[in-house]
């Protein structure tokens, strides 16, 4: 078995090096969670939201799935949508894709890939319901980047039709919901204009 221990290093390296910067740091971080930011986005190790934003830990409630997808028969993503919503009182919203997303590619490639397939299911139909755009692309780039731009679109109005966002809306809770894409090239977010609030 391949040896974990280096993490557990890093980790007391990383620990040592904030309470050296901050030494009252996990104190407070501990006694409190007060984010205005929920961040929906995609699992991908190489789109860590807390650094790109550049906010501290606790400042940013996240939750994270293949390709970023707010689907209504998924529980843990309703769940952490309610969460945030009503007992954070998160004021942001932000479902974040990145381009070069390998779920986006899987959804398009016309390969089984198993279970996940299930899931990408979601990610056709938004294709579907953008068939004649899309198909009109000839470079695959293109095509992928449009996709990833498109399912963030679709998945703002996800989340702006959950009971969650319908509720807290009807309510007057001050709450917007936006869109952004990620670009690995070069670590810049890329605002895709389609925020909603009820305000």
């Amino acid at each position: 078995m391949t040896s974990i221990k280096h993490l557990f290093e890093n980790n007391q390296q990383w620990s040592d090096k904030i309470k050296k910067e901050d030494p009252q740091f996990f104190q407070r971080l501990s006694e409190q969670q007060n984010p205005e930011y929920l961040w929906i986005g995609c699992s991908d190790s190489r789109v860590p939201a807390n650094d790109l934003l550049g906010m501290a830990p606790g400042e940013v409630f996240v939750h994270r799935n293949i390709a970023n997808q707010v689907i209504h028969s998924d529980l843990n993503c309703l769940s952490v949508i309610q969460f945030a919503v009503e007992n954070l009182k998160v004021k942001h919203i932000i479902v974040c894709g990145h381009y070069g997303c390998g779920g986006i590619i899987a959804s398009i490639d016309n390969k089984r890939h198993g279970l996940i397939d299930n899931w990408l299911g979601h990610i056709k139909d938004v294709y579907r319901f953008h068939k004649d755009q899309l198909d009109s692309i000839t470079d695959h780039k293109e095509k992928v980047d449009l996709l990833c731009e498109l399912n963030v679109m679709e998945q703002v109005a996800n989340v702006c039709n959950t009971t969650t966002l319908v509720n807290a809306w009807k309510a007057n809770q001050d709450v917007t919901v936006h869109g952004f894409v990620y670009n690995l090239q070069d670590g810049i977010l890329k605002d895709l204009n389609v925020s909603c609030s009820d305000k």
